[in-house]
């Protein structure tokens, strides 16, 4: 269960990102945070792993207070966290299976990892992720010789090689056309549904939070304006929340 309790972030120029947030994620959901640009989504993902320092109110993930836990105890926790980001985060000069070993480094001895030494059962299991995303055959090509959608599914099998627990994505469609953003959404969605792992994703879309969430929260300018089930959100229900910026939500 993770639970954010009251949550707001204040960042050092003044703007306030976060109002009072609060909401409970059973194990095994997929919930998906929806809103405009500016809507505190991705401040509200980074600040669950603490990339981002809440200014006031707690996450709790397994009966743990993130927002409590000392530099070790933030390494442990965050071993199980995966991180999906919008624009993949990879070492584009590296090949792909170096930057899904990266994803071990909370498990390796610092010393290794800085001559970037991994087990062969790290390696094995880094194109088993692979294999399971569909890009095995990339291997041992350089990222940035990758589209955008294959580098998605890097990320997302580098976050697998944390065995995580929950997943957290953050916008990982932005940068996709519509259809490589739904064979993206389908990878996330196959690791909730045959994993059971957690899954929060913050996206643009409506369409797309209407087929893949078991629930949709609305942020709009750090406010929840909606918490509810993905039948509940129609367009009338998104103008009135969002006005005329509705249609930048609202997309087939």
């Amino acid at each position: 269960m993770l639970k954010i309790e009251n949550l707001s972030k204040v960042y050092p120029n003044g703007f306030q990102a976060l109002y009072d947030v609060s909401f409970e994620v059973p194990d095994g959901q997929f919930l998906v945070i929806i809103g405009l640009s500016g809507s505190g989504k991705s401040t509200l993902l980074r600040c669950i792993n603490r990339l981002i320092e809440p200014s006031e109110g707690r996450v709790i993930w397994n009966g743990i207070d993130i927002t409590r836990a000392n530099d070790e105890e933030l390494r442990l926790i965050r071993r199980k966290i995966g991180m999906v980001f919008q624009q993949f985060n990879l070492v584009k000069r590296s090949n792909v299976i170096t930057n899904v070993l990266s994803g071990r480094l909370g498990y390796v001895n610092p010393a290794w990892s800085f001559f970037n030494y991994f087990s062969p059962a790290d390696r094995a299991k880094a194109l088993e992720k692979l294999q399971r995303v569909g890009i095995k055959e990339k291997a041992f090509n350089r990222a940035d010789a990758l589209s955008g959608g294959q580098q998605q599914r890097v990320g997302i099998a580098r976050a697998l090689m944390q065995e995580p627990e929950l997943m957290l994505a953050d916008e990982p469609v932005a940068s996709l056309d519509p259809a490589t953003s739904h064979s993206v959404m389908d990878y996330l969605q196959a690791l909730n549904k045959e994993d059971g792992i957690t899954v929060l994703c913050s996206l643009h879309f409506l369409s797309l939070a209407r087929t893949y969430a078991d629930r949709i929260i609305a942020l709009k300018d750090g406010r929840m304006e909606f918490d509810g089930d993905p039948h509940e959100i129609d367009e009338k229900r998104f103008k009135d929340i969002y006005g005329e910026d509705a249609k930048e939500v609202h997309i087939s």
